[in-house]
């Protein structure tokens, strides 16, 4: 017995000290976990900033060839190339270029600056050779806002007469002018073809050709240091031939686009006015929703509401039978998990757009969805009556309407989803939950999903359902919060950028009401009667779509759910151009019933009772 006892505490202290150990080195690991993410988020912020330095050395080394403002005239005199579409008269500052004096008070006096107001075409192609004007950010405003007043074709003839006027004269005197203007005339055409290949060289194989032929024949047989630019085209025509994959590691995209955009981050830093934050109150009162009668007779039905059928298995692989589970699948997920992927897929999409699609929207048809529009009135029609902003000869890329066009889907799915709900109470919890994934959203400054979400909510149909009585106060009033969300961000064109800490965070901006403040800016003419460009108009318009470049410089790093993602392409495919109005019209569960009618049916068959007891 003695023997038994002592073996129990033995084996009793050994397992003590097991645990103990175990908890040890639990907490060690715990520990260890810490450090190493605290190194690893070291590790990153010195990354960023040696990125950021390599940026600013570059800036500076194209800062070096640029040329004082009474040098700008040897730009235009430097070849004598004939142009039928731009001026090309010799520059003369009073009517090239137009600028106004501001008073400037630094510590060590008083001294005047002078600021860019107008241009025309040739004066502000030529001003893209004056010092600062990389540091200023008036080089990528250009790159994005030229095509208001010149072709990309005109672009690339006027660069290559500077080269080739300067190339044969710039090894003879490397401080002379000739050589600042060969050498910044190089890295013009490098930030131009890395923040602008998209756009310009893509779809325009004749202007990609030709310059190519220059580089290889007129260039490298002078210049070997020019070989760096064909790399860069050569790396632009891999990414046309290979294709963005639509599932692509975003984090391998941003690794494979580093080099090759030295500097767009910067100047648009150097360019960015100091903004102070505004407060803004996120409360609205509510409104009462909409009561519609119901209808005896329904004579639509689901399937007349939606789109022919398509075989998801092509699209989505092993996942394309949770169509099947119809709206339930949402109610088996998070909150958070739906928003994360939400978040990632419009990401996906926000990745591959650019600053120039937002331009000239009105042209492709963009109009604010609160404008009444015939519905006779599409697209197309829209387009053709309205006058392009553009040259004529300006093919524009429509990837904006691509966008919007998800964006509508989304918002279409979000009032399928509700309509369809044959009960109540999952019309409940479905509202419950796209609303908390819309706070999550603009709360995580997801904002595109935000305003799409908000958009399902506000179809009339879904107003009107009976659901939005019995939904819990704190939640209903995540719908008024939303509201205020969308107006603040009608207010100010810059909102997202205010704060230093918040132009740090992921954000993803609404396309649609980016477009509209980019119009607002459009609205009015270009042209000064002397046939100069505003350019303080341009430049405003150009500070407000840059921040498409700055927000798609800090993506979010969400855990994809490729299965969850699946689910959610296929319920956005499924009612994609449904009629939401047909939808509710096939479901009991969105109309009220009239009380009135319970207690005259329970009057009858009491009084009808009654009458069988006399009989």
């Amino acid at each position: 017995m003695m023997e038994k006892r002592n073996y129990r505490k033995t084996l009793k202290f050994y397992q003590k000290l097991l645990q103990k150990e175990k908890r040890n080195k639990g907490s060690e690991v715990k520990t260890m976990l810490s450090k190493l993410r605290g190194q690893l988020e070291e590790m990153k912020s010195k990354v960023r900033f040696l990125g950021l330095v390599k940026k600013y050395l570059q800036v500076m080394y194209a800062e070096r060839w640029g040329l004082e403002p009474c040098a700008l005239p040897v730009i235009v005199n430097i070849t004598a190339a004939h142009c039928d579409t731009l001026d090309f008269s010799p520059l003369d500052e009073s009517s090239s270029l137009i600028f106004y004096n501001v008073n400037k008070h630094p510590c060590s006096g008083r001294q005047k600056a002078r600021i860019l107001q107008a241009g025309t075409p040739l004066g502000l192609m030529a001003y893209l050779y004056s010092s600062d004007a990389f540091l200023e950010g008036y080089v990528q405003q250009f790159l994005y806002t030229f095509r208001y007043f010149c072709t990309p074709h005109d672009f690339l003839r006027f660069l290559l007469d500077r080269i080739r006027g300067a190339l044969a004269r710039a090894h003879q005197d490397p401080t002379s002018t000739f050589t600042k203007i060969y050498k910044r005339s190089l890295c013009i055409l490098q930030a131009w073809v890395e923040d602008c290949y998209t756009v310009d060289f893509t779809r325009n194989t004749g202007l990609l050709g030709q310059l190519e032929d220059f580089i290889s024949s007129k260039i490298l047989p002078l210049d070997g240091s020019a070989e760096h630019l064909l790399g860069l085209l050569e790396v632009g025509m891999a990414r046309r031939a290979e294709g963005t994959p639509r599932g692509a590691d975003l984090e391998d995209m941003k690794e494979a686009e580093e080099d090759t955009r030295p500097f767009n981050t910067l100047c648009k830093r150097f360019s960015e006015d100091g903004i102070s934050r505004k407060s803004f109150p996120w409360r609205l009162p509510r409104g009462n929703g909409l009561v519609l009668p119901h209808q005896k007779e329904r004579q639509y039905t689901i399937a007349s509401a939606l789109p022919k059928p398509c075989f998801f298995e092509d699209f989505y692989g092993p996942y394309a039978k949770a169509s099947e589970k119809g709206p339930y699948f949402l109610t088996e997920y998070s909150t958070h998990q739906l928003f994360s992927q939400l978040t990632l897929l419009q990401q996906e999409l926000f990745q591959k757009c650019h600053p120039v699609h937002f331009l000239n929207s009105r042209a492709l048809g963009v109009v604010d969805k609160s404008t009444a529009i015939p519905k006779a009135s599409s697209a197309e029609s829209l387009s053709a009556k309205t006058c392009s902003l553009f040259l004529p000869n300006y093919v524009q890329d429509k990837y904006l309407l691509q966008l919007l066009r998800n964006a509508d889907d989304v918002s279409t799915w979000v009032a399928a989803e509700i309509v369809t709900s044959h009960t109540s109470k999952l019309q409940v919890n479905l509202l419950s939950k796209f609303l908390l994934i819309a706070k999550s959203c603009y709360e995580q400054r997801n904002f595109a999903t935000a305003m799409q979400i908000l958009g399902g909510l506000e179809h009339l149909a879904v107003r009107q359902s009976p659901a939005w009585r019995i939904l819990p106060a704190k939640i209903a009033e995540v719908m008024e919060e939303l509201k205020a969300v969308e107006v603040f961000l009608k207010s100010d064109s810059l909102c997202l950028m205010e704060g230093r800490r918040f132009r740090a965070q992921p954000t993803l901006p609404s396309a649609r009401l980016l477009a509209m403040h980019i119009q607002q800016l459009e609205t009015g003419g270009f042209t000064m009667t002397n046939g100069a460009h505003r350019w303080s108009k341009l430049r405003n318009i150009a500070k407000v779509v840059s921040q498409v470049h700055a927000f798609q410089e800090n993506p979010y790093t969400l855990s994809p759910d490729l299965k969850l993602q699946s689910y959610l392409k296929q319920r956005i495919a499924r009612f994609s151009g449904a009629d939401i109005s047909i939808l509710a019209a096939d479901n009991r569960a969105n109309f009220h019933h009239i009380s009135s009618e319970k207690h005259s049916r329970k009057i009858q068959d009491k009084l009808r009772r009654m009458k069988a007891t006399f009989q």
